[in-house]
């Protein structure tokens, strides 16, 4: 006990009313099960699979929907094909049979009892989820998480004297929970029982109830059982059958676990440590976490791993993405330091060149709109005209052809 204690942090054994007085309070090793790694999606995968092994086959009668001659009245009626109820003289008759789309006709696909209801999860698995959820037990923020009351609760994990396995009156238990301050989750249980809703109410299965903590034994027929049984959301566990509906309900880790001193005594013999195997379990040795220290920063920033690791390299040289001269500006002033009063004498004298066609323009438009009054107008069309008969004048001169015989003859103009 005392090599294990050198390495393994205690656990105090909360003593009870009647116990005998000791100089020091008794305490007991954390079990290996207890530091094995966190595991939610392992836990919620298994529970799931187990979870289905408790129901029952249901399924629709073979017969539903079919006890009837219904026949299909065919084509040239103007309705559907679907088969129809025969007779007549009541609301059945012509209606609809037989389709899953029809009043009182089968279900599509109807259930049947061979259905595949149960599932088989890996042995190895089922283990490794069962370490998990004990696991997350020990961790205080993971049961608060979880919706416990442990505020008052001494120590987590809570270990409490094997004489909570001697209590055989509901009221000694209550009396044990409140003195180790673990009434309050109980009351919480207590106070959230309800009326399920929906039709589970006929089912047998009126109430509902949040759960509390979980009781786990040691001793094989324990008087514990029958103390415990009848307070609401707790639930009692020997602790060599363990199961994970019960350490995870809903397949969520977490669950505020009471522990007597024989029971978690018992726990490195049923699971084993990380270095020897289970007594109970055949083959099974507990799942290591991928890294001891979590502490990332802590590890590499070491003294044994900066003791071996290459310097900083400090004159590396790095790599420069090459640039075009004609598209980077900044690229070509390093290779033409000239580059750059070319650029702003070429702008220049470009705006200057704007500037001087619109002045040229705006000149030629003022001068235009001043000399164009009405006398002016009046003029330029008269020449317009006169230059247009001149020119009429000299092309009937030009095209005068009464000196040719032949052009007489066709004008029909004798000489």
């Amino acid at each position: 006990m005392a090599a294990a204690a050198a390495v393994r942090p205690l656990v105090t054994v909360q003593p009870l009313d009647g116990d005998m007085a000791t100089d020091a309070a008794a305490t007991v090793p954390l079990p290996d099960v207890l530091k094995a790694p966190i595991r939610p999606d392992v836990v919620r995968f298994v529970h799931a699979n187990l979870s289905k092994n408790s129901r029952q086959p249901y399924a629709v009668s073979k017969r539903a929907g079919h006890q009837t001659s219904a026949e299909s009245w065919g084509t040239g009626r103007a309705v559907s094909r679907i088969p129809r109820v025969p007779g007549g003289g009541t609301h059945r008759a012509g209606q609809g049979a037989f389709g899953n789309m029809c009043r009182g006709g089968r279900m599509f696909a109807p259930t049947k009892i061979w259905r595949r209801w149960h599932r088989r999860v890996n042995i190895s698995m089922r283990r490794y989820a069962v370490s998990s959820a004990l696991a997350a037990t020990a961790v205080p923020s993971i049961v608060l998480a979880r919706g416990h009351r442990i505020e008052s609760v001494p120590e987590i994990p809570l270990v409490v004297s094997d004489s909570a396995e001697g209590v055989e009156k509901t009221a000694a238990a209550i009396k044990v929970l409140k003195q180790i301050g673990a009434f309050p989750d109980v009351e919480k249980s207590k106070d959230s029982q309800k009326i399920r809703p929906g039709k589970g109410k006929m089912r047998n299965r009126r109430y509902v109830t949040r759960k509390g903590p979980l009781i786990v034994y040691g001793t094989e027929g324990s008087k514990i059982v029958k103390a415990f049984r009848n307070i609401p959301g707790i639930d009692i566990a020997n602790v060599e059958r363990l199961n994970l509906l019960k350490l995870a309900p809903g397949g969520h880790i977490g669950r505020f676990i009471i522990w007597t001193k024989s029971a978690f005594e018992k726990l490195d013999h049923v699971f084993g440590t990380f270095d020897k195997p289970s007594e109970f379990k055949k083959g099974f040795l507990l799942p290591r976490a991928k890294m001891l220290n979590p502490d990332l920063s802590r590890i590499i920033n070491s003294d044994e791993v900066q003791s071996v690791v290459r310097p900083i390299k400090k004159d590396a040289k790095r790599r420069h993405i090459k640039k075009n001269p004609l598209k980077n500006l900044y690229t070509l002033l390093k290779l033409n330091p000239y580059a750059k009063t070319a650029r702003r004498m070429s702008l220049l004298a470009e705006a200057q060149r704007v500037k001087a066609k619109k002045e040229k323009l705006d000149k030629k438009r003022t001068n235009l709109s001043k000399n164009r009054d009405k006398t002016w107008i009046l003029e330029e069309a008269a020449a317009i005209k006169a230059a247009g008969r001149a020119w009429y004048r000299t092309m009937i001169s030009d095209s005068d052809y009464a000196q040719f015989d032949n052009f007489s003859k066709w004008l029909g103009v004798s000489q």
